[in-house]
């Protein structure tokens, strides 16, 4: 005797089985792990820039989705770094020279502080000093950005995994006589100020504090810090099988910017894409990690006037030293790429990678 199906019984079997196939693209587009890559003063100009001066192509050419992002602050419409980097941060919008504090200097959680609270594994990388306005805002708490030793004392209350950039100084050489280098280490921390003593690690925590202030440029002897000091601490953060997060700054295009050279610019744009490069490369292998790329705020207001692919050159003009308001560029790729096509602000990069990495719901 054949068994008769309903209608009803075959549309409510089709309806589960789209459903579970949608649940199940929901977690398979969840990464376990986040590359933020932020290039300070990184505006599609310096973007182009950049890809001219590298004879037409760039590795951030590679990136699946792309958005733009709004930058103002709380007090201005040109915000700094301290503010728009607390802003990707910690969702929140705060006044400029602000570090990981509100607009009334209440500390606010930054998402490596939600990250190693959840055991994920934490790093920062910055080509200036570690202690500079953006990768501090990820760390520390602080009215202003020029508080530079109570930046670096605010890194000890934080069990960071890996730490690469300058800045030594604001460690070891304080006004207070507190050696933080020794208290780091008796913390369990190796400390190095070598890039090539950084490579040598595979496991374990550490600061790669490699000059005493700011690191120099690109073409001075930075020696693809960046780059290289990324491809490291990926060995080291990826053994936690919790996952990681990380933020990698390329600091000086936006000194670039401020000194109005656009073979600054496109050096250090260079460099960085060679980051994004060692980062995409590495989530194209893992299968398991989100890059994303972005910017604090554009610096210059740069033009591209003219330029050549085949011998580099590239022909600027600016409107300003100093910052400018314009959104910049959103660039990802890999699980939850998706995510952040389209106009956002900079405070939705926080909530969608909170979201993503199962730190906390993106607000409705």
């Amino acid at each position: 005797m054949k068994r008769k199906i309903s209608y009803l019984a075959v549309l409510t079997i089709v309806a589960l089985i789209i459903s579970a196939c949608q649940v199940q693209d929901e977690q398979e587009s969840k990464p376990k792990n986040i590359i933020l890559l932020i290039g300070d003063g990184m505006g599609v100009s310096q973007v182009y820039a950049g890809l001219t001066a590298n004879n037409g192509r760039l590795s951030l050419e590679r990136c699946t989705h792309i958005g733009f992002s709004k930058t103002h602050s709380s007090n201005s419409y040109v915000t700094d770094s301290g503010a728009g980097g607390t802003a990707i941060a910690t969702g929140t919008k705060t006044y400029n020279g602000a570090i990981g504090v509100n607009s009334d200097t209440l500390p606010l959680k930054t998402i490596l502080e939600f990250a190693e609270e959840a055991d994920l594994s934490t790093g920062l990388l910055s080509t200036s000093s570690i202690t500079h306005a953006t990768p501090a805002s990820f760390i520390a708490h602080r009215k202003t950005r020029n508080d530079y030793e109570g930046i670096a004392a605010d890194f000890l209350k934080v069990d960071i995994d890996v730490v690469v950039g300058g800045g030594r100084n604001n460690f070891s050489k304080r006004a207070d006589s507190v050696d933080l280098l020794h208290e780091l280490k008796g913390n369990g921390y190796a400390i190095v100020d070598q890039l090539s003593q950084l490579q040598e690690i595979e496991e374990g925590k550490v600061y790669a504090l490699t000059s005493e202030e700011h690191n120099p440029r690109a073409s001075e002897g930075r020696n693809n810090l960046l780059p290289d000091g990324l491809k490291a601490s990926l060995t080291i953060l990826s053994k936690n099988q919790n996952g990681f997060f990380v933020m990698a700054e390329g600091s000086m295009i936006d000194w670039g910017g401020h000194a109005n050279d656009i073979q600054y610019i496109a050096e250090e744009m260079i460099d960085f894409d060679r980051a994004i490069e060692v980062a995409l490369d590495f989530a194209e292998a893992n299968q398991e990690t989100l890059v994303l790329i972005t910017a604090d705020h554009e610096t210059g207001g740069l033009g591209i006037n003219q330029g050549d692919f085949e011998t580099g050159e590239v022909i600027g003009g600016y409107t300003t030293a100093g910052h400018t308001g314009v959104m910049v560029p959103v660039f990802a790729f890999g699980p939850g790429a998706e995510k952040f096509s389209g106009i956002q602000d900079n405070t939705d990069l926080f909530f969608k990678m909170m979201d993503l990495l199962g730190l906390g719901d993106e607000p409705k």
